[in-house]
């Protein structure tokens, strides 16, 4: 059974996630602080964490960091809080996945899921051929074919597509992005970005425009979708 951990102090909230999370068999526990949230993670060890920014002992990227102090559990912020620069703080503490109340149980279900999956493997670690309908990226070799030919990739294309295929599913931040290709000193020129994703949807993806593969989270960051 996959077990949850909610860290959410609205009352009503948390007896809706509870009751959606039960009646579709996850095993859910819940915590209305980030006290209580630290010491329930290290006791139960939950496979996921759905995590309130706004905790009323500490602020949720806290216990974001504290987490990621020891350990890699995938962590779905949930948060009423709308500004782009505290998305993109949580992401950087390392939350795998942000969605803006009020939001859709389906869709808020769904991240869940595909959360789930994440912890079965270590994508990093253990997948050396990722395969989607369109491409295939065999991450030894550094090689991506289409249409049984070999894509041509510049270096930095190639390093970001690496980022996003080993972390599917997992919104990675613009910020992330840009200091893990070209360094700290470019942490801030999302122009970058832009022209090297669009380069690669160009090459990788049937209709550059409405990408399937390599998602835009507006003001956020990139995620893809195997």
């Amino acid at each position: 059974m996959t077990r949850v951990l909610v860290v959410e102090d609205d009352p009503q909230l948390v007896r809706a996630l509870v009751l959606n999370m039960r009646a579709r068999r996850y095993g859910v526990d819940a915590a209305p602080d980030g006290t209580t949230a630290l010491h329930l993670a290290q006791a139960r060890r939950p496979d996921v964490v759905v995590l309130d920014l706004g905790l009323p002992d500490m602020e949720g990227v806290q216990v974001i960091r504290r987490l990621r102090g020891w350990t890699r559990v995938p962590i779905l912020v949930l948060s009423a809080r709308r500004a782009s620069g505290e998305k993109v703080a949580a992401l950087d503490a390392g939350a795998d996945d942000y969605i803006t109340k009020p939001f859709s149980m389906d869709e808020l279900l769904a991240r869940l899921r595909a959360a789930a999956r994440r912890t079965e493997t270590d994508p990093v670690a253990e997948t050396t051929l990722v395969t989607t309908d369109d491409f295939t990226v065999d991450l030894t070799a550094k090689r991506v074919r289409a249409s049984g030919r070999d894509i041509r990739l510049t270096p930095t294309e190639w390093h970001l597509l690496e980022i996003l295929v080993t972390h599917p599913g997992r919104l990675i931040s613009q910020k992330h992005l840009l200091r893990e290709v070209w360094g700290e000193a470019h942490g801030n020129k999302t122009n970058y970005l832009r022209v090297y994703m669009a380069q690669l949807r160009r090459k990788l993806e049937t209709d550059p425009s409405h990408p399937r593969y390599l998602v835009t989270e507006a003001g956020m960051g990139y995620r893809f979708e195997g």
